[in-house]
């Protein structure tokens, strides 16, 4: 069949022929492999239940997110995988934080008006009222070790001080959100009443107001929370054509004040699950390393939290995003379950994707199998597809699988879309790089699309994603794509790495202590 690769990577021929003939040699028993015998409508029974209108959508925290919880975990018990030590049963539990956001206020800045909802976002906020001094203080960032203060000369005690978001370096949104709550302590610490960020990221302004004005999770130990009482206060504002940055540079001096006394939001205590299960390998040599598969399970919710509804749909079903991914995994949990590969598997549903990739941020700071013997995650996640003859591999060929990826690929007719959309990084907006950045060699497969557009928005976080819409022979073809890719991976005879000169590599060679 003709192969489509978009930003290919080539290999070495002997290397690439010498793998796709031994993967050759099992070829014609590959119809007895238990992934290439379930019916379609084992597919499609249980996406049209983990995207039905009764789980409302599947957002973190919500009863029907722990509907979907259950699900997977009673399928895991059902196809005989083990409980992974230190879970309870088949969940690992996430200690969170549940915030309900502070509402009204504005705040003035010389001749610049902002209003709560509208270009004025609170991150922290305590009863205030009052007009006080302004101070510009960079992006309001310290790092001794590379000589960064941008306190240093200015007098900031009993003044409000406004910044630029972000911080040196950074290169997601997660990271602007982390560096927040540092930039709080370090003005905190320096006698600040007030932090005023100027919104300057990539991540349009109406996505972080839906992340803001809505109730929101934070993981308890994880530094993106935001105490919406008891802390000095501190919001995001929209940036504008009136530069606040220049206005503040120019030695003019600018009161702020605050209106409408910050009415404090309120926090409480839950639990949120991942889903856990391990399949024991069937090589005794190699069965203490692990091939981690993940999908998250969670979606957007219902109402205003999701986005945009119609007058007569507010669930946000999440049929392709990620109800595709997690059918996916479910299909490789029971195929590798029945067929046990050489290498060990752990099967992954991680929770809060949507809001941050918590859950899987959260496994990776707190692994029940060592992170050092988890050699390979493959992750599957997207945001639907537009290519029912492919399938997209972001990060195929940076970490060591492409003749495993072409092999399955082919076995099964499908074209490859390598890396599409580059300039959206959609490596490093799932939860593979949560997994990544510990070194982890972490590629996402995806349902086919070869760009990140008009097409695929038509229905990605929209209530049209639903299971009527769904290309019920295309899902078979995907998950039989992505268990059969984790099969060759496990079985693959020696361990998958980094390329060369990837920006993940280093954290890889600590990992496995490769020298």
């Amino acid at each position: 069949m003709s192969r489509d690769f978009k930003f290919f990577y080539p290999i070495p021929l002997a290397v690439f022929f010498s793998l796709h003939f031994s993967l050759t040699l099992n070829a014609q028993n590959i119809g007895n492999l238990p992934e290439f015998n379930l019916p379609l409508t084992w597919y499609e029974s249980h996406l049209r239940f983990l995207a039905s209108d009764e789980l409302k959508g599947r957002r973190a925290g919500s009863a029907g997110n722990k509907v979907a919880a259950r699900y997977i975990a009673e399928k895991f018990r059902i196809f005989g995988l083990r409980q992974a030590t230190g879970a309870e049963g088949y969940f690992q539990q996430i200690p969170f934080h549940k915030i309900i956001p502070a509402k009204g206020g504005s705040l003035r800045i010389g001749e610049n008006q902002f209003f709560y909802g509208e270009n004025l976002l609170w991150l922290s906020a305590e009863g205030y009222e009052g007009t006080t001094e302004v101070v510009w203080a960079g992006n309001g960032w310290v790092d001794e070790a590379k000589g960064i203060d941008d306190f240093k000369g200015k007098v900031v005690k009993g003044k409000v001080v406004v910044i630029a978001s972000g911080f040196p370096g950074a290169t997601s949104a997660r990271e602007v959100w982390r560096a927040a709550t540092k930039k709080r302590a370090f003005a905190k610490e320096r006698g600040a009443i007030a932090l005023i960020e100027v919104y300057r990221e990539r991540i349009p302004w109406q996505f972080v107001k839906k992340q803001f004005m809505g109730e929101r999770l934070t993981p308890v130990m994880d530094t993106t929370h935001f105490s919406n009482s008891g802390d000095m206060p501190h919001a995001f504002v929209q940036e504008n054509k009136k530069e606040l940055e220049s206005m503040l540079l120019s030695g003019k001096r600018l009161n702020a004040k605050f209106t409408g006394n910050l009415i404090a939001g309120s926090e409480k205590m839950l639990k949120v699950p991942n889903v856990i299960g391990i399949i024991q390998g069937s090589d005794p040599d190699l069965k203490e390393e692990y091939i981690l598969l993940s999908a998250h399970f969670d979606h957007v919710g219902v109402g205003k939290q999701g986005g945009t509804t119609t007058p007569t749909d507010s669930i946000f079903n999440g049929a392709r995003d990620n109800g595709m991914g997690v059918v996916a995994l479910l299909s490789a949990a029971q195929a590798l379950a029945t067929a046990p590969p050489k290498r060990s598997v752990i099967c992954l549903a991680v929770n809060a994707e949507e809001i941050g990739l918590l859950g899987s941020a959260y496994y990776a700071e707190n692994p029940l199998i060592p992170l050092n013997q988890t050699i390979f995650n493959l992750n599957t996640d997207g945001a639907g597809y537009t290519d029912t003859m492919a399938v997209s591999i972001i990060g195929m060929n940076r970490v060591g699988v492409e003749a495993e990826f072409q092999h399955a690929c082919d076995t099964l007719g499908l074209r490859i879309y390598v890396d599409p959309a580059p300039e959206a990084n959609l490596f490093d907006r799932s939860d593979n790089v949560s997994f990544a950045r510990k070194g982890i060699p972490a590629p996402t497969l995806s349902p086919g699309f070869a760009e990140f557009g008009p097409e695929l928005f038509k229905v990605y976080h929209q209530v049209s994603d639903e299971v009527s819409t769904i290309n019920w022979s295309y899902l078979r073809l995907f998950a039989r794509t992505y268990a059969y890719s984790a099969r060759l991976i496990a079985d693959k005879e020696v361990r998958p790495f980094w390329i060369s000169g990837d920006k993940y590599e280093e954290a890889g060679k600590k990992l496995y202590n490769i020298k």
